[in-house]
C-alpha cells in the first residue's frame, strides 16, 4: 500500500550505527537518557496507526522515518513524540503534517546611537538680558562607523574526524521537547588533529558515555567525532560536538 501523505526529503543522513540512532533519538526527547536500545514508533492521524522506524535525519529539526512498504517521511521530532502518546488524536481535517510545530531560535541585536546636539551661548556684554543671543554651535560631520569584519565560517568537514579539546564548564539548556533541562558540556582550546584545524570553543550533550569518565574542569579529551556549526542556546559557543567516540583523556 502505497501512503499518499508522505514527504520525501530529497536528501537525507542515515544514522552509521545504532549508537548514533539512540544518541540522536535522546537529544530529540524520543528516548529518555537511561535508554539503552531504541524502540518502535507509530504514526497516527487520519484514522492510521503505522508502525515507523527513524532511519536518519535531513537536519536536527526534521527527523525521516521509513514505514513497512519501505516509503520515507519526513517529520518534526516533537510531533512525532506527541504521536506516541496513548492518547493521541489527529487534530484537523487536513495534512497529516499540517499542525507540526517548528522550533526556531532567534536572535536579535540592537544598537543605540543616540544623537548629540551641542550649543554655544555666547553673551554680549554690551547688550542687554532680553538681547542675549545663542547660537547654535555647526554639528561635526557624522563619523563613518567602521564595521568589523566578521570571522570567515570554518569548512566543516562532513565526516568523522580526530579532535582534541578541554572541558571548561558543565552548564544545563532548556529543552524544548520535554520540562527537563538538558546537560550539556563547554569545550575550549577545541581543535581537529586530522585534519589540523582550529576551532576555539564547542559544546556538546553530557552523555552517559561522558559522565563514564567522570570528567573535571581542565580535563583534556581526545576523540572521533563529527562536528557542525549550531549554536549553544543561551551561550555563544558556535559549534556542536555529536556522537564522541573512542574517547580518552590526555594526560600533560
Amino acid at each position: 500500500m502505497v501512503h499518499a501523505f508522505t514527504i520525501q526529503p530529497a536528501s537525507y543522513t542515515t544514522f552509521e550505527d545504532e549508537t548514533e540512532q539512540l544518541e540522536q533519538c535522546k537529544e530529540w526527547g524520543l528516548l529518555s537518557e537511561k535508554a539503552a536500545k531504541t524502540k518502535a514508533f507509530f504514526y497516527k492521524g487520519n484514522g492510521m496507526n503505522l508502525p515507523c522506524g527513524i532511519v536518519g535525519f535531513v537536519d536536527k529539526m526534521t527527523a525521516v522515518i521509513e514505514f513497512d512498504n519501505k516509503q520515507l517521511h519526513c517529520i518534526h521530532p516533537s510531533y512525532l513524540k506527541e504521536m506516541q502518546a496513548a492518547n493521541y488524536s489527529q487534530r484537523g481535517t487536513g495534512s497529516a503534517d499540517s499542525t507540526e510545530a517548528e522550533v526556531l531560535e532567534l536572535e536579535t541585536l540592537q544598537e543605540d546611537a543616540p544623537a548629540i546636539v551641542e550649543a554655544n551661548v555666547e553673551t554680549n556684554v554690551e547688550a542687554s538680558v532680553e538681547e542675549l543671543e545663542v547660537k547654535k554651535v555647526p554639528k561635526e560631520p557624522k563619523k563613518e562607523k567602521v564595521k568589523k569584519e566578521k570571522a570567515p565560517k570554518l569548512q566543516l568537514p562532513e565526516e568523522k574526524v580526530k579532535m582534541i579539546a578541554t572541558v571548561k564548564e558543565f552548564t544545563t539548556v532548556p529543552n524544548n521537547f520535554s520540562d527537563t533541562e538538558d546537560e550539556v558540556i563547554i569545550y575550549e582550546a577545541v581543535s581537529m588533529i586530522e585534519p589540523e584545524m582550529e576551532i576555539g570553543e564547542a559544546w556538546s550533550s553530557h552523555s552517559a558515555t561522558l559522565k563514564k569518565l567522570e570528567l573535571e574542569i581542565g580535563d583534556k579529551l581526545s576523540f572521533e567525532c563529527k562536528i557542525v556549526a549550531k549554536k549553544l542556546s543561551k551561550h555563544p559557543v558556535p559549534y556542536k560536538i555529536n556522537n564522541p567516540a573512542k574517547l580518552q583523556k590526555v594526560t600533560s
